[in-house]
């Protein structure tokens, strides 16, 4: 019996880097998978990884962007299963690291559709099914620069702290209940994200994201009573 047998949790994010090590770990952990990504093919890739282990995920290929999509995907998953036990808002975007003043509008709007405002159209979708969770879990991948003022990183710094903010309000919203809703910064692992901001940088020196997992872990069980806060997962 895994920490997670028979909970249903989504992934968003799910086809590379931290989503996906967190899927695999999920599935190890006995979670049915629901994964979201861009890209059927990383997904496939994905799904053949947790079915040699045994687990099962369901593929659901589409833009994270696309809130009239994440409305049905919220109406699906109620139809399918009648509740949802674990949300992780994992998908992300860097933008172009540049002075704010120098941010083009078209790059300023991705950041923070697809950090901030898909994961409040998650939030907006699923949290009926949260609710009907008996231990409804929602985690959110943040960033150390979210706490941090740094030139040059703009829109994606301003989504992060944004996105906690978001968190935190929700937390409070849901008290009493049996949602909890918490925060992961991730620290420093090797993803192409952090090789596209900082490429002189050798990836041999860092994690790989499935060393970072036991802290998502940790927050999607059913015991876990924290909260409304930001957690290091280094």
């Amino acid at each position: 019996m895994g920490r997670l047998e028979g909970r249903i949790a989504l992934v968003t994010g799910a086809s590379r880097g931290i989503g996906a090590a967190v899927a695999r770990r999920y599935a190890r952990e006995g979670a049915r998978l629901v994964l979201l990504a861009r890209t059927q093919g990383g997904l496939e890739a994905l799904d053949d990884e947790i079915r040699g282990m045994g687990g099962e995920a369901t593929l659901v290929p589409l833009d994270i962007t696309d809130s009239d999509a994440l409305d049905r995907l919220g109406a699906a998953l109620f139809e399918r299963h009648g509740r949802l036990d674990v949300l992780v808002g994992n998908a992300g975007t860097l933008g172009t690291l540049s002075p704010v003043s120098h941010i083009e509008p078209d790059d300023w709007r991705k950041v923070l559709d697809v950090n901030l405002t898909a994961n409040w159209r998650l939030v907006r979708s699923l949290d009926p099914l949260l609710r009907a969770s008996d231990a409804g879990r929602a985690i959110f991948v943040s960033s150390g620069v979210a706490g941090i003022v740094k030139p040059y990183w703009g829109a994606y710094a301003v989504s992060k702290a944004a996105l906690e903010m978001m968190v935190k309000v929700y937390a409070t919203e849901t008290a009493g209940t049996g949602v909890h809703a918490n925060l992961i910064d991730p620290g420093a692992v090797r993803t192409t994200m952090r090789a596209e901001a900082f490429p002189g940088e050798d990836p041999a020196t860092l994690p790989e994201p499935d060393a970072i997992t036991d802290l998502f872990v940790t927050l999607a069980e059913t015991a876990c009573e924290r909260t409304g806060e930001v957690l290091r997962a280094y």
